[in-house]
């Protein structure tokens, strides 16, 4: 890839279980932190589990403007507006300027969309009837809507698309922004992920057994399911170029991304882990990078027991003897599994990773598993100097996603 098409990250913001903001984000991964926690947002009384990684005290009003009508957005929408401005003032672009507007697009990632004021609606209609039930609460009902909001809040013409895939819908939401500017269909991209807990999704989890009671222990021996959480990741993408031009800052590149499907089944990995270590070597070769430049594996890491053990040869596959002095750890054991928005998230925890200089931890990490034997980061945050980090999205459905981010050097570049 030449130069001009080099694409780099200028903005980030978040709203998840560990922080409120990119800062805060950033200072809970280095310190370790667990935001997995007993769910206030809805009753969990009739499940056989009461945790999740829940945006606490999250108020729309705090963080988005009234202009951009808050009483018809959902909490999906809610979060990824407070997400998106943050972004847009950390690159420079808040108030976003009128000269890029034509070609700026939206990518968004998610699952749930406007199902918690879906499900309050029934709730409502149920006990008072449909005529005094309040439709405008299924005015953001589809996944779509975040995108939309993003967009018509700022006026963008540009492309704008929304994914779900499952758990690897932020992370493909990135690698696809980063296809509309490398292929010239925009300039400038706002792209992410976000997913709101709701009833629903705890109550299909919880079917499936696949959650922990307690809280998820990714990679350990004993590990009995995934802790779900809520998210909202929102990046902003452009060309090296551009960004330059503008005087931004850069947070680092997005080097590569590689997407790959199982066929296998709807909801568990296929165990001979070809489709994820496909994914992984696509991304490898969309970056023009090899084995040996990748300092750390930002994990998948449900905490499910087929899930890492499957993740873990995958890895093993890809990197061959390279893979045991690589550090992999997973930050969903801090803030949960955000499904749609996890690959945007730890998206923005590699970047974080590369530009800070450190390997974030793998927490509640107890006892080591056979079928998962590498470096997995359990004993507090690393510092090291990173110039590669890969980073795993493998979802239900097979919906397998890698993205590369690298670290970058030139005028601009955001290091500690």
């Amino acid at each position: 890839m030449n130069e001009k098409k080099r694409i780099v990250i200028t903005g980030m913001g978040t709203k998840n279980a560990i922080g409120g903001s990119i800062p805060e984000f950033a200072r809970s991964l280095e310190e370790g932190v667990c935001g997995i926690a007993e769910i206030d947002l809805f009753d969990t009384g009739e499940f056989r589990t009461h945790k999740g990684g829940q945006v606490k005290d999250f108020d729309p009003r705090r963080s988005i403007p009234e202009e951009f009508s808050l009483k018809r957005m959902s909490r999906a929408d809610a979060l990824s507006m407070a997400a998106a401005i943050e972004a847009l003032t950390d690159a420079g672009l808040y108030p976003f300027p009128e000269n890029l507007k034509e070609n700026t697009g939206v990518a968004i990632g998610g699952g749930a969309g406007g199902l918690l004021e879906a499900e309050s609606f029934y709730a409502e209609m149920l006990i008072k009837g449909k005529e005094r039930s309040k439709y405008s609460r299924l005015s953001s009902l589809f996944c779509a809507s975040s995108a939309d909001r993003i967009a018509s809040s700022f006026c963008l013409l540009g492309p704008k698309a929304t994914f779900m895939t499952a758990c690897s819908a932020g992370a493909t939401a990135l690698g696809y922004a980063r296809d509309l500017i490398v292929g010239g269909h925009a300039d400038l991209m706002i792209a992410g992920g976000v997913e709101p807990m709701c009833r629903l999704t705890y109550a299909a989890f919880n079917a499936l057994k696949s959650v922990d009671e307690d809280v998820c222990r990714p990679f350990d021996r004993n590990r009995s399911g995934l802790s779900l959480g809520e998210a909202s990741a929102i990046l902003v993408l452009e060309s090296l170029e551009t960004a330059r031009n503008r005087g931004a800052k850069i947070y680092g590149e997005l080097m590569g991304y590689g997407v790959t499907c199982d066929s296998f089944h709807m909801t568990a990995p296929d165990e001979k882990a070809s489709g994820a270590a496909r994914s992984m070597r696509a991304a490898l070769a969309d970056s023009g990078l090899t084995v040996e430049d990748i300092d750390y594996i930002n994990a998948h890491g449900t905490a499910t027991p087929v899930n890492d053990s499957t993740e873990t040869r995958a890895i093993k596959e890809v990197f061959g003897s390279r893979a045991y002095s690589i550090p992999v750890s997973s930050t969903k054991s801090m803030h949960a599994h955000t499904l749609g928005a996890s690959g945007a998230l730890e998206g923005i925890v590699s970047l974080l990773a590369l530009a800070k200089k450190f390997v974030p931890p793998t927490i509640h990490w107890r006892e080591r598993d056979p079928e998962c034997d590498l470096d997995y980061v359990t004993q507090g945050a690393r510092s090291t100097d990173l110039r590669a980090v890969l980073s795993n999205s493998f979802a239900f459905g097979g919906n397998n996603t890698t993205v590369i981010f690298g670290r970058y050097e030139g005028q601009g570049a955001v290091h500690e």
